[in-house]
């Protein structure tokens, strides 16, 4: 089995294979895909901001582990843990709120490196993206110096540590990054492939969870490799059409899919998580407006409009239901999402009443990505007059976007704790 002998810029040495997609064909060329991925990315901007925090165990979040650094991971602390759970692992851990827009700010400045090294950037998350830097090398130098290069600028600009996976496929870059954290760097060069995938336990693979990695321990297949092994009839038969196909691809590296630059989203929406227990109309009512407003802010901002609104529900019962209704023209007015998205709950409320309601959500699609829209006379009202519903949303965004989005408020929704807004990639 492969082990790395240097903690940071380190290249596998190598074998052979590679591939696509079941039955595609095997990658060509050289290691140009770099799967960038910042390090416990809320806990290392707490620490950036505050010296006195480095080195040490820090807890982003109280109720709910949002995000833990690497030397509260040591103890134990994961993701998602109860607060309470990871204080009895790491007493010493020093807790901190989330702060959503110094890390909003981190990752934008983030993106912005990233850009500035390649041209073809793919964000997954708002601390990881693929790179492809294959047309590179007359001007910048091969992919490892080029990954070393983002290293350090991302280190230096914005003061984070980041992990750079460099590959033939998308997935093994992914792997990679995975393989060398935290704060390193590694390059699975094509001929040392087999040797680093294969001794690799099945978790490691896309989409293998508790339960598959269970399926397949049955038939005493463990590691990657096992996979490989065996036919792909008999991953197959183990683990049904789909997953067995994609699995057994993987595990010959077969990856076919480009890095292919953001083209920003085809919907945006918001939920909140109400909980167990009896919702009053006035309670759902005012959860649906806020959410509204956010989405119909996030869409002016992106210049964005859109037709179609959906309702998601969750019930008590774990079931869920979506409705939507398409408008006859795109919008961003915050009144119009408000008046669709209301009359599907009004649909809804016998179900509600019925089993109960844990989470409602929204969403607008059918995007026009010029935020254009269809100008109507307004006939409508007495006299044809109708309120200025686009004049009111743009000075209540200028009002938010100077003063804070706690700034300004619907009466409704005074005295509502507002909902934690995690950071996106941009819209």
């Amino acid at each position: 089995m492969f082990v790395p002998n240097e903690p940071l810029d380190r290249e596998t040495p190598g074998n052979h294979p590679g591939g696509a997609h079941s039955g595609g064909l095997r990658p060509t060329g050289d290691a140009t895909i770099l799967h960038a991925d910042l390090d416990s990315f809320y806990a290392s901007v707490e620490q950036r901001d505050d010296p006195t925090l480095a080195g040490r165990p820090v807890i982003v979040g109280g109720g709910v582990v949002l995000a833990a650094s690497y030397e509260a991971k040591a103890f134990g602390v994961r993701t998602a843990m109860s607060g309470g759970q990871a204080r009895s692992l790491c007493p010493q851990a020093i807790v901190v709120p989330p702060r959503m827009s110094a890390y909003s700010q981190a990752s934008k400045d983030v993106f912005d490196v990233f850009h500035d090294t390649s041209p073809l950037v793919e964000g997954i998350s708002i601390d990881e993206a693929f790179l492809e830097v294959g047309g590179l090398a007359k001007i910048v130098g091969n992919p490892l110096q080029i990954g070393a290069n983002l290293r350090r600028d991302v280190a230096e600009q914005v003061g984070l540590p980041i992990t750079v996976g460099i590959a033939r496929t998308k997935f093994l870059a992914k792997v990679a990054s995975a393989f060398a954290k935290p704060d390193g760097l590694l390059r699975v060069p094509p001929e040392g492939e087999t040797e680093f995938l294969h001794p690799l336990p099945v978790e490691k693979l896309w989409g293998v969870g508790k339960i598959t990695a269970q399926k397949l321990r049955n038939f005493d297949i463990v590691t990657v490799g096992d996979i490989a092994r065996h036919d792909e009839s008999s991953i197959v038969s183990i683990l049904g059409g789909g997953a067995g196909r994609h699995l057994y691809a993987l595990s010959h590296n077969r990856d076919p899919r480009p890095v292919r630059a953001y083209r920003g989203r085809s919907s945006m929406g918001a939920q909140h998580a109400l909980g167990r227990g009896s919702h009053p109309r006035a309670e759902l009512d005012a959860s649906l407006m806020s959410l509204v407003d956010r989405v119909s802010r996030r869409m002016r901002s992106a210049q964005r409009t859109g037709r179609t609104i959906t309702l998601r529900l969750r019930f008590a019962d774990f079931t869920r239901a979506t409705r939507s209704h398409t408008l006859r023209r795109s919008t961003d007015d915050t009144a119009e999402l408000l008046n669709a998205s209301m009359v599907l709950l009004d649909e809804a409320i016998p179900t509600i009443s019925d089993k109960g309601i844990t989470l409602i959500g929204v969403a607008v699609s059918n995007l026009d990505r010029d935020g254009a829209q269809q100008l109507e006379l307004p006939f409508d009202g007495p006299g044809f007059a109708s309120p200025d519903t686009a004049a009111l949303d743009s000075a209540m965004d200028s009002v938010r976007k100077k003063f804070g989005s706690a700034a300004l408020t619907r009466g409704v929704l005074l005295g509502r704790d507002p909902d934690l807004s995690v950071p996106l990639l941009p819209d």
